[in-house]
């Protein structure tokens, strides 16, 4: 008896990982590394070295894990901006725009209000937070009410975001004293900085505190989806619009609730940049691409809130560890290949999943008859 429930429940682990998206991904990310790797013996430089050089770049010391943690802090929000509004049935291709603005009014608040910090660091959050929202929310009321594509509309106020940030930067009150196209660094008050001597020591000047606030948005948000009865809503709309209508959820409402949270996020995303790591906004050449990146993160982590803590964890490490990748005189560019099939194959990953599921299942089958 107890054989046959150790098999019942390895038969059901077995049917969890392989429905499950976890596998997939895995294999989608190995893909990504041996297409690199391809790609570096094509171009005569040596694999191992230069995947060696990636691994210590990362883990060699440990202000190399805190900066890498420091660069993945703001696609892990803007990976969350994403995620959350693909499971309400929303694409939400305008957090680099909402990224911008949060930022951008976080520097206005870090810089102009005079506050002790215990005040100063959570009120730049929450305006960050809120010019985002309200970013995503104008979106939104064109789609409600206009019935205007958000995609098309998302696209346009990126570049809005991206020349108003500029025109922002150049007003002379905000603009810096110095040489130098950027704004005045935020005070000292508005930085989410470790200042601690023992601690910089260690983890080097880099460390910041902002890694906590995309944490605590992720378990907040998987609270929301999970626990919650406006995320059964979302959700609900998210799966079917029409459904929902019928069953007394007002879609409309629930798509602005959802792209104005996804914005916030985003905006939060642009604050904790700037307050962990930047210290002031300078004026763009090109579109910095955080909240694009925090596509690639909502897919790698499965549109999951946790598992984009891991999906940014890891593309922060990519980013930052690829930065090291000149020593052995490889390209930095390979870390964006690597992500870019990695995407890729996540993409097709219902391929992978129905061979192996057709795999499984014929194997199921012979071992059945096997046994009778």
């Amino acid at each position: 008896m107890s054989n046959i429930k150790e098999k019942d429940a390895k038969n059901s682990f077995g049917t969890k990982v392989l429905h499950g998206n976890l596998l997939y991904t895995l294999i989608s990310i190995i893909v990504g590394f041996l297409v690199g790797a391809i790609l570096l013996q094509i171009a005569g430089i040596s694999a191992g070295e230069a995947y060696a050089k990636l691994i210590t770049g990362v883990f060699g010391k440990p202000k190399f894990i805190v900066w890498s943690i420091v660069y993945a802090t703001p696609i892990i929000l803007t990976g969350l901006s994403v995620a959350f509004s693909f499971r309400t049935g929303v694409f939400n291709i305008g957090a680099e725009g909402q990224y911008v603005v949060g930022s951008l009014a976080a520097c206005v608040v870090g810089i102009f209000v005079k506050a002790p910090a215990i005040i100063h660091v959570p009120l730049c959050l929450i305006v960050a937070a809120a010019a985002g929202g309200l970013w995503s929310m104008v979106v939104a009321l064109l789609k409600v009410k206009r019935g205007i594509n958000e995609v098309l509309s998302f696209i346009m106020f990126n570049w809005i975001a991206f020349y108003l940030s500029n025109y922002v930067v150049n007003i002379p009150a905000v603009h810096t004293d110095g040489s130098g196209e950027a704004t005045k660094d935020i005070l000292d008050s508005a930085k989410m900085m470790v200042t601690n001597e023992s601690l910089t020591k260690v983890m080097g000047s880099g460390a910041s505190y902002n890694i906590l606030v995309a944490v605590l948005a992720a378990a907040v948000i998987a609270f929301i989806l999970n626990r919650t009865t406006l995320g059964y809503k979302l959700k609900a709309v998210g799966f079917n619009r029409h459904a929902a209508e019928y069953g007394g959820i007002s879609a409309n409402k629930e798509i602005m609730t959802a792209m104005s949270i996804s914005g916030a996020l985003a905006g939060m995303g642009g604050a904790c940049q700037l307050m962990g790591m930047g210290i002031r906004v300078s004026q763009f050449a090109g579109q910095e691409g955080f909240g694009f990146q925090g596509i690639t993160v909502a897919l790698i982590g499965s549109t999951n809130p946790i598992g984009c803590i891991f999906a940014g964890l890891f593309y922060g490490a990519m980013k930052y560890g690829g930065t090291k990748l000149s020593l052995v005189n490889a390209p930095a560019e390979i870390v964006n290949i690597i992500m870019g099939t990695i995407i890729f194959f996540i993409a097709i990953s219902h391929v992978f999943k129905r061979i192996i599921l057709g795999y499984a299942g014929r194997k199921s089958t012979k071992s059945e008859g096997g046994t009778k």
